[in-house]
């Protein structure tokens, strides 16, 4: 009897247990799960916002080379952030959408060999994760003229010619700084080696297109 009451015991005291690791076992994976899709779509979005970033600013500092009209400059700039975001916009909505196509004949492929005709509600389920090429063609515009804004705000505060240009190199490398942390922090990438990677490449774009305009335009081309 005594054995009889102490195992009723043991089993109403490890149910509970196990319910609550099961449960704390399955959060743990949906916040990891909902994690990793967040962390790549703002990866994504910190890449091409760096994309404008630092292209914008290599036109920028490339026409600026050569004239000293900050006119010409800011019209530059603003004619990059419009090309840039058009262009991320289009390649994003013909890669998205390719993909979209591809992964919609895969499950056609699937749904005809479990021959099952109705729809049930892991096809629903299926259809909300399908990739969104209009989204993410919106996604990649907007996020190449956030970064491309950051040059072309800057340089037209400034008039003085010398200054816009170091001012404007300043403000790019700070923005610079910070994209690449962001980008390590959503990637689970070393901080530091990443934001210098970033930094670093920023720097030689706009100091190879400076110094390739400046020498086109000194030789009278």
């Amino acid at each position: 009897m005594a054995g009889n009451q102490t195992s009723l015991n043991a089993a109403r005291f490890d149910l509970p247990v196990n319910d609550v690791e099961q449960q704390a076992t399955l959060e743990v994976e949906t916040e990891e799960y909902d994690y990793s899709k967040r962390a790549q779509w703002l990866r994504a979005a910190v890449l091409g916002a760096n994309d404008g970033l630092v292209s914008t600013a290599s036109l920028m500092m490339g026409v600026g080379a050569v004239k000293q009209d900050i006119k010409v400059m800011i019209l530059t700039g603003f004619a990059g952030l419009v090309a840039g975001a058009c262009s991320m916009a289009i390649g994003e909505f013909v890669s998205v959408y390719s993909q979209l196509e591809i992964e919609l004949a895969q499950r056609k492929r699937e749904k005809e060999r479990r021959n099952n005709g109705g729809k049930d509600e892991q096809e629903e389920g299926e259809k909300e994760s399908l990739p969104n090429p209009s989204q993410a063609a919106a996604a990649s515009a907007l996020a190449f003229s956030f970064g491309a804004l950051v040059p072309l705000l800057v340089a037209s505060l400034i008039k003085e010619y010398k200054v816009r240009l170091g001012v404007v190199f300043a403000a790019v490398t700070l923005a610079l700084m910070i994209f690449g942390w962001l980008g390590a922090a959503l990637g689970k990438a070393p901080v530091v080696r990443s934001s210098l990677r970033v930094l670093v490449g920023g720097w030689l774009a706009m100091a190879i297109t400076f110094g390739l305009t400046k020498l086109i335009g000194s030789s009278g081309l």
